[in-house]
């Protein structure tokens, strides 16, 4: 979900707002799952429709996005003490989420649901309410502008990442609203 989130241009913290109420809304709607789709399908629809409400809201329009140099992740805090190998993927990374920034939103949504989420072609074409068809077209067209931008800067590996730090805090912050209802 939090890839979704930043598919749609919200920053981290918008993103965790996002995925705190998405996840708050499924269980208040847990009874009325029935099954038809994926349950991880059925979870990025709420999600999908909690940021296009966000996005819709004239507040919210008005708004500038400014890249947030998130720093909350000590550097040596991993296994791999290879300072230069980190700083370079995190170039990287920033890289990438800049150039999806730049390609329209239709493509970086398929982009976002089959690359980075691992959804298949008929479940992303369930989400976006399109053709299979459609999905595959837009994948490839979403890949060939990707390529494009980054070209223009870098190459990377990582996309939008969403730590271990901050799920704990998701977990808490969900599991304690959950506990007001």
């Amino acid at each position: 979900m939090y890839k979704v989130g930043r598919s749609y241009n919200y920053n981290h913290e918008d993103t965790q707002d996002l995925m705190q109420d998405t996840y708050i809304d499924a269980y208040k709607s847990l009874a009325q799952f029935e099954g038809r789709s994926n349950f991880k399908t059925w979870l990025i629809r709420i999600m999908m429709n909690n940021c296009y409400r966000k996005r819709e809201k004239s507040s919210f329009k008005n708004e500038i996005m400014k890249d947030i140099n998130d720093q909350s992740k000590p550097l040596f805090s991993g296994l791999d003490k290879d300072t230069h190998k980190i700083v370079h993927n995190r170039e990287l990374g920033n890289v990438i989420e800049k150039a999806l920034q730049n390609i329209p939103f239709d493509y970086r949504m398929v982009f976002s649901l089959r690359e980075m989420n691992g959804l298949n072609v008929a479940e992303t074409a369930e989400l976006l309410d399109i053709s299979e068809a459609n999905v595959k077209v837009r994948l490839n067209r979403a890949k060939g502008m990707l390529r494009t931008e980054i070209e223009k800067s870098y190459a990377g590996e990582e996309l939008y990442e969403f730590n271990l730090i901050y799920c704990n805090a998701m977990v808490d912050n969900v599991m304690r609203e959950i506990n007001k209802l």
